[in-house]
């Protein structure tokens, strides 16, 4: 029997991390041999990626909440502190969107931690 070289399974793997690599630029498009490698790498630095991204987001929420809360004559860990002694339990995504959406409801509730705090 004569070996099969371009066999369905064969060009469908390979078909699949070709088409994976499109928009990469070069060889890495086109070549398997480079691509497959391009492909693993990117689709590592995307698994890491969207993991990093959680705490770029609540890195981003809290420079918000420290330069509204600043605004209002207190610092960040000052206004966190002043809400934990409160028992007011509002994460700080929500936190963040109240100080960009809502200032008057924001502002109640810096005045609430800095009754807690006595500042």
């Amino acid at each position: 029997m004569s070996r099969v070289k371009g066999g369905t399974k064969h060009n469908t793997k390979r078909k699949k991390i070709l088409g994976l690599a499109k928009g990469f630029r070069g060889r890495r498009s086109t070549n398997f041999k480079a691509a497959k490698d391009a492909v693993m790498q990117a689709l590592t630095d995307s698994y890491v990626g969207r993991k990093d991204k959680k705490g770029d987001m609540r890195s981003l929420w809290i420079s918000r909440l420290n330069a509204a809360v600043r605004d209002q004559g207190l610092s960040y860990s000052r206004f966190m502190n002043g809400l934990t002694k409160a028992g007011v339990i509002i994460n700080r995504k929500a936190l963040s969107n109240m100080a960009i959406e809502d200032p008057i409801a924001f502002e109640a509730v810096v005045n609430t931690a800095k009754k807690a705090i006595g500042a």
